[in-house]
């Protein structure tokens, strides 16, 4: 009798051990910066005065040239100076469905039906890297705080966002937003890298610091993965998968096709009108878009993309159409 009281007390117990660590893993928040909207743009900062110093140079070089030429009798020249913001005049923001652009800015969106699977396209391309941000759900760093894609899109004003990397339910891997290290602990995984410069990078956690990489310029960091296209090749094979998830699902991915100049990618599933992706589809499917270097995103009932005030995509959760809370987005505003 005692060793059947043993045993049901010890199985209770590691029942409710179980329950706990469930709840504490996926449910449970946890706030460890209530005011996480902090962006250090100290990189931009110094990229611009670079540029600056080597305009103002040039120019004086031109200046020099100029006087030196209006000293010889058979040549005339005469030189003017335009005025206006950098890169040009600016412009009014002009939006369409599926487009928009301003000075900045330019968006245009491209819908594919590849693979029994609605994908969505939105092809980017911006005056600086400064413009493709990041958020957190209510504007916390924290654990299992979540909030609806289009919510978070829309409290920052984002023209353009996909869901992020889904750091909340995750204990390790980095977390750099906004040029701002929030979690430095590596979990020996694929790392994207957004440098300040309008490049990616896919590294391993096991090479640098996450304070080496904002060293090294990285804006931002996610550590969801794996990489799909590294130099323009597939770095999948044809079986990998994330963890358990199934081979075919909705999909998120962001991608490189030159120095700012992005691809965001969401894909349906898990609906009649759409199967879903594997990952190798999803890397065949970026490396067709003429990508340098491509992301796996947080999928499945995450993958959301909004555009202009609208989810323009289908979320699956819990078998019905409608989005489910996330972490984090990436967004361009």
């Amino acid at each position: 009798m005692k060793k059947n009281i043993w045993a049901i007390c010890f199985s209770a117990a590691l029942l409710l051990f179980s329950a706990y660590a469930a709840l504490d893993t996926f449910v449970l928040s946890e706030s460890y910066n209530s005011n996480a909207v902090e962006m250090n743009t100290s990189m931009f900062t110094d990229s611009v005065e670079s540029v600056n110093a080597e305009e103002a140079e040039n120019e004086s070089e031109s200046e020099a040239q100029a006087e030196t030429e209006s000293t010889t009798p058979a040549t005339k020249k005469s030189r003017s100076k335009s005025s206006g913001t950098q890169g040009g005049s600016s412009t009014t923001a002009r939006s369409t469905e599926t487009s928009y652009q301003d000075e900045n800015v330019s968006i245009t969106l491209t819908e594919y039906y590849q693979y029994n699977t609605k994908i969505y396209v939105a092809d980017v391309t911006l005056s600086s890297a400064e413009y493709l941000k990041t958020a957190f759900a209510n504007d916390t760093y924290g654990k299992n705080v979540t909030e609806k894609t289009s919510s978070i899109a829309s409290a920052h004003d984002a023209k353009l966002a996909i869901n992020g990397d889904c750091y909340g339910v995750q204990e390790r891997g980095y977390v750099i937003r906004n040029g701002i290290v929030y979690r430095d602990t590596a979990k020996g995984a694929d790392v994207l890298c957004i440098y300040a410069d309008g490049t990616m990078e896919v590294v391993s956690d096991r090479d640098y610091t996450a304070d080496e990489l904002i060293n090294m310029g990285v804006w931002q960091a996610f550590s969801f993965g794996p990489g799909l296209v590294e130099d323009g090749s597939i770095t999948v094979g044809v079986n990998d998968e994330v963890g358990r998830a199934m081979a075919s699902n909705p999909r998120t991915a962001i991608g490189m096709i030159g120095e700012n100049h992005f691809v965001f990618v969401v894909s349906d599933g898990r609906t009649p009108e759409s199967e879903g992706l594997s990952l190798y589809e999803l890397a065949e499917f970026m490396q067709s878009l003429g990508v340098e270097t491509a992301y796996n995103l947080d999928g499945g009932g995450s993958s959301t993309m909004y555009f202009n005030g609208s989810v323009i995509n289908n979320p699956t959760t819990g078998g019905s159409i409608r989005e489910r809370g996330v972490s984090d987005i990436v967004y361009i505003g």
